[in-house]
């Protein structure tokens, strides 16, 4: 397969993700419940925390970042941070195991009424699944962007939108809109004028 044929094929499998995702109404209404929640967060003046491996780390991280400098336009810092700064990951990961290394920041850090937002592809991520486990007791709601059918956290979170990709790539590029999306709604509510 040639270079073209491979750009055509991969762009092509992309859009059928997101086709396949908005084509479901079931989708969208969990979407819109994602906005209501970070609204209600904000509007309370709590803290939304993010985590995930590899490139769900990554895509996180991109949320946080979002979240506490901007967006599209000027406005005020959201509370939002990614767990898992590499000398909390070294320390924790060392003296009580990998599995630990977001549950024990969260512990640390959340308080209720706060959100933590897992993403994973597979659902099975231990460490994210710690994490919520943390944050049930806490009184810390979750949402979980996800794929492959949802795995265990599928079953353990608040909210989990499940992306119908089958392979890491694709299911992270739809969380990465979903991420951007969710985003410029809870500004559409909070900056209105960001958006005249």
């Amino acid at each position: 397969m040639g270079s073209k044929e491979t750009w055509k094929l991969c762009l092509t499998e992309a859009l059928d993700v997101v086709s396949s995702f908005v084509s479901d109404p079931v989708n969208l209404e969990k979407c819109d419940q994602f906005s209501k929640i970070l609204i209600e967060a904000y509007t309370g003046g709590a803290t939304v925390f993010s985590c995930g491996n590899g490139g769900s780390h990554c895509d996180a991280m991109h949320f946080a970042e979002e979240m506490t400098g901007r967006y599209r336009d000027e406005r005020r810092p959201l509370g939002a941070l990614a767990l898992g700064d590499a000398s909390h990951i070294t320390c924790v990961a060392n003296d009580y195991g990998f599995g630990q290394i977001f549950a024990r920041q969260l512990e640390a850090l959340g308080r209720s009424g706060d959100v933590l937002i897992g993403l994973s592809t597979s659902g099975n991520s231990q460490n994210v699944i710690n994490a919520f486990e943390t944050a049930k007791s806490k009184g810390i709601k979750t949402i979980a962007l996800l794929g492959k059918g949802g795995g265990k956290l599928k079953d353990l979170a608040d909210l989990a939108i499940v992306v119908p990709g089958q392979t890491s790539d694709r299911i992270q590029e739809m969380h990465i809109k979903l991420i951007h999306t969710v985003i410029e709604t809870v500004e559409r509510e909070l900056f209105p004028e960001n958006y005249e």
